[in-house]
């Protein structure tokens, strides 16, 4: 073991470059090398476009943002290419599965590490079963069109039977099992099909923009009544003595917190990168090309969107939230709103698969360390892990059917913005720690790039509700208790030091 993987020991211990990428060799535990730059960009666009274009877009403008949604998407494109500048270092330079929780590992040690990694369960897991539910509400509208009226969703008291999540879970988990080459290949089938739908979108609904709905941009502040107040605003809006945080500017920023949930997954791609070719060039390419590509898409449809109608028009009323359909079916273009739904179907179930691999890949990272269980690491005869991929399906499985969706995305958003803000700070402290890594991307303008990415995703962060910030802490500490029960006594890299090895 190299002296950088031994100078620490305790919860802090490291565990250097050259030991992670030495250990995606062993026989047990080796993934299969199948993809290439364009996959890695498939399974990027594939994973982001899906709820912020068909269900996210339309209600943020009814209900926090109004108009100025389209530069909530633009902010929160901003913090994510930063990160993603980050995220591109780190991956051509660790080339290992486990994305931020394997660039952690390196840097931080391995308490740090084991943080990353449980706070990534909530991305990715949490994030799959999300979109899972959103995904079996738009099978009943395809289902409805069809002239066949079929609730997707059999309500129990607190809990309810979401059978067509669980249709989704399971076939995706099956496709996983069988390889990411054939996952790939599905993935860049239904890709092309809900980008076709979106560009067909925008083309459409600029024959029915009406600038008038464009004012006022930012709408002013709006104050009682059912707007959000108290735990429910902002954190930023209740330390600043904001009345709330819908409308004003306030929304606008508490906005650009909520449709970063449309963002996540272009980190997924790092996850890969111990299945790519040469990781050292596709990877970076993978994430930002990617990150680009769903940029100019987003702003695209939400100028759109909120030019066809009022935004006054897309507030949530009730259970029912605003769908990117409901602009075209108040302009009678019902047609249209029905290939939106499919293309909607189409687009969601890459979200969730993509997702549900960012999840086994980091399990399986985290169980190759003993963190986990090690028997999750084993790979089969797809060149997959297997086990991982049975337990990641089956636990999201399980909360795609029996629980409400609620206040879980923006569960999601806290964790992800969690991760890029170590990610970030890694990348400093890698540069100092090892400048003598071969670097086949370098983060442009280091230290500067990396500081503003931390503010960037920091200030995103305070725009989240208090809620969120109680229920991710609650969250992490049971993360605390899990790794200092299990991972910490069963951690390989302890008990290779212990060994003297």
């Amino acid at each position: 073991m190299s002296p950088s993987a031994t100078r620490q020991a305790g919860i802090h211990r490291t565990k250097s470059v050259e030991q992670s990428v030495r250990e995606t060799d062993e026989p047990e535990t080796r993934l299969r090398k199948d993809l290439g730059t364009w996959d890695l960009i498939v399974f990027g666009v594939a994973v982001v476009i899906g709820a912020g274009i068909f269900t996210l877009a339309a209600s943020t403008a009814g209900d926090i943002a109004g108009p100025s949604v389209s530069l909530a998407f633009v902010l929160a494109a901003i913090a994510c290419g930063l990160a993603a500048l980050c995220y591109a270092e780190f991956a051509s330079t660790v080339p290992v599965a486990g994305s931020a929780y394997t660039f952690s590992y390196a840097t931080f040690g391995e308490f740090v590490a084991w943080i990353i990694g449980w706070d990534l369960v909530l991305e990715f897991a949490v994030g799959s079963a999300v979109v899972a539910k959103g995904w079996s509400a738009y099978l009943g509208e395809v289902l409805g069109l069809a002239g066949a009226q079929v609730d997707t969703s059999v309500p129990l008291g607190f809990f309810s039977f979401d059978w067509g999540a669980l249709l989704l879970v399971a076939v995706l988990t099956t496709l996983l099992y069988l390889g990411t080459k054939l996952s790939s290949r599905v993935n860049l089938v239904i890709t092309t099909i809900k980008v076709a739908i979106v560009l067909f979108v925008v083309v459409l609904g600029l024959f029915y923009v009406n600038a008038a709905n464009y004012e006022p941009f930012i709408p002013p502040a709006a104050e009682g009544g059912d707007s959000a107040t108290g735990l429910g605003q902002s954190l930023l809006s209740l330390l600043g003595g904001g009345a709330s945080s819908t409308y004003g500017v306030y929304g606008l920023l508490a906005a650009a917190s909520l449709v970063f949930f449309a963002f996540i997954g272009f980190d997924v791609v790092a996850t890969t990168a111990e299945e790519t070719r040469n990781p050292q060039r596709s990877v970076p390419r993978g994430i930002i090309g990617s990150l680009v590509i769903v940029t100019v898409l987003y702003v695209a449809v939400a100028l759109v969107l909120t030019g066809m109608v009022p935004y006054t028009e897309l507030a949530t009323v009730g259970e029912d939230r605003a769908t990117l359909a409901t602009a075209f079916a108040a302009r009678g273009v019902d047609w249209a709103a029905a290939i939106i739904s499919i293309g909607a179907l189409a687009g969601l179930t890459t979200v969730v698969m993509v997702l549900l691999l960012g999840q086994t890949r980091v399990l399986f990272a985290m169980s190759r360390d003993g963190l986990l269980p090690y028997g999750l690491s084993r790979t089969g005869k797809y060149g997959t892990p297997e086990r991982a991929t049975l337990l990641v399906g089956g636990a999201v499985a399980v909360a795609a059917t029996f629980f409400p969706a609620g206040a879980l995305e923006e569960m999601v958003n806290i964790g992800t913005l969690f991760a890029f803000v170590l990610v970030s700070i890694g990348v400093m402290v890698l540069r100092r720690s090892r400048p003598d890594l071969p670097r086949a991307f370098r983060t442009p303008l280091v230290p500067v790039v990396p500081v503003l990415a931390v503010l960037a995703c920091a200030w995103l962060m305070l725009n989240l509700t208090v809620e969120t910030w109680l229920r991710f802490v609650i969250w992490m500490a049971i993360g605390l208790v899990v790794y200092f029960a299990y991972g910490r006594r069963h951690s390989r890299l302890a008990q290779e030091l212990h060994a003297g090895r």
